[in-house]
């Protein structure tokens, strides 16, 4: 049997001599469909749909959706009429929901897709039933209430008004945003399912949902008639704190570019915010900020570091994240695995979603939705 490579063993990464871009990012379906069957069993009785805006999360929404669809998922939410109208030609009988609602003038674009709005205003809904009336019927919507979030939605105060005007439309769906989820014990949670069921009082028989990712692990068990998962979807833990109990989806790997050594002192890239403090050996790897790479995950004095997996070994960023590299330590790592033309991986089963976050002072969410459009993309699973 031979030698197996460094860049054999990561499974994420394919043959150095297939891509000719300096990244790849490889989204495994099958953890996706896991995942989604891990939150549709845990929500029992109730539906689970798929929150797909935003690209599939940076994933790639077409590829996403066809892979949801195909283990049953029959329900998605994307963030605006553009998104709706390329899922809806991807998936023809499937349920879509607009979350912005009825953007100004949209209305007949909305309807001739068969996109549902989430209307969250006075001003939506006359235009949606307005709509209705030149169509000769009622249009079919989501209802949407703001229990805390204060962005978007009715006032819960106002929901027998709306259960009135909203005799003009056929809603389909009656829904609102938790605040906290993701903290088990916050005393909003509590605050908002109350507040939501008496909402929900106000339409009797129209189907209800409050449940993001972290609203379906509650102990309160707020699934109501639909759940509707996002960021856990694609791997991010909706369980802050705990272990992630959903399976990563993305894994990202760059090429090593050069390697050189260092004498002890020298510095690493704009600003020499870096240092050697050895003489020590770097490889340049071809992502970076315009890939998605955050800045913010530079290394500098005082704080933590990004890293990468080369051979096995976690090697830290150095120096300032560039537009289109990022600098390791490689000091430490086998020399076979840091040589140019080699895979290094910057997020996957080693480097979760939330570390890397977490060393770039932002959230999973950024991470996975700014992953550029550079990188070879491989589907598998």
């Amino acid at each position: 049997m031979g030698i197996i490579s460094p860049t054999e063993r990561l499974l994420a990464c394919a043959d150095p001599s297939e891509p000719v871009e300096s990244g790849l990012l490889s989204v495994d379906l099958s953890a996706l469909v896991a995942n989604w069957r891990k939150l549709a069993s845990m929500a029992g009785a109730s539906e689970c749909g798929a929150v797909i805006k935003a690209d599939g999360y940076g994933l790639g929404q077409a590829a996403t959706l066809r892979a949801l669809a195909g283990a049953g998922c029959r329900t998605f939410f994307v963030a605006n009429l553009i998104e709706g109208e390329a899922a809806r030609a991807l998936a023809p009988d499937a349920t879509i929901y607009v979350l912005d609602g009825v953007a100004p003038g949209c209305a007949p674009r909305l309807a001739a897709a068969g996109l549902r709005p989430a209307i969250g205003s006075f001003a939506q809904l006359e235009e949606w039933a307005a709509a209705g009336v030149t169509l000769s019927r009622k249009l079919e919507a989501a209802l949407h209430f703001d229990t805390g979030m204060n962005r978007l939605g009715f006032a819960p105060q106002d929901a027998g008004m709306i259960a009135l005007r909203a005799q003009a439309i056929a809603p389909t769906l009656v829904m609102s945003h938790f605040v906290s989820a993701q903290l088990p014990a916050s005393p909003i949670n509590d605050r908002q399912i109350g507040d939501f069921l008496a909402v929900r009082a106000h339409f009797p028989g129209v189907p209800a949902s409050l449940a993001n990712t972290s609203g379906v692990f509650l102990p309160q068990r707020p699934h109501f008639d639909l759940v509707r998962p996002g960021y856990g979807l694609y791997g991010g833990n909706p369980t802050p704190g705990a272990e992630n109990p959903m399976k990563p989806v993305a894994r990202l790997c760059g090429r090593i570019i050069s390697v050189r050594a260092l004498a002890a002192g020298e510095t690493v890239g704009y600003d020499g915010i870096w240092a050697a403090p050895r003489p020590s050996r770097v490889a340049t790897v071809g992502v970076g900020y315009a890939d998605g790479l955050p800045v913010a995950a530079t290394a500098a004095p005082g704080k933590p570091a990004g890293e990468a997996i080369v051979g096995g070994v976690r090697c830290p960023f150095v120096g300032r994240v560039s537009m289109d590299y990022v600098v390791l330590d490689v000091t430490d790592a086998p020399e076979e695995a840091a040589r140019r033309g080699e895979w290094v991986e910057l997020l996957g089963e080693t480097i979760k979603v939330e570390e890397l976050a977490a060393r770039a002072g932002t959230i999973g969410y950024e991470v996975l939705t700014r992953l550029g459009r550079r990188f070879a993309r491989r589907y598998v699973g």
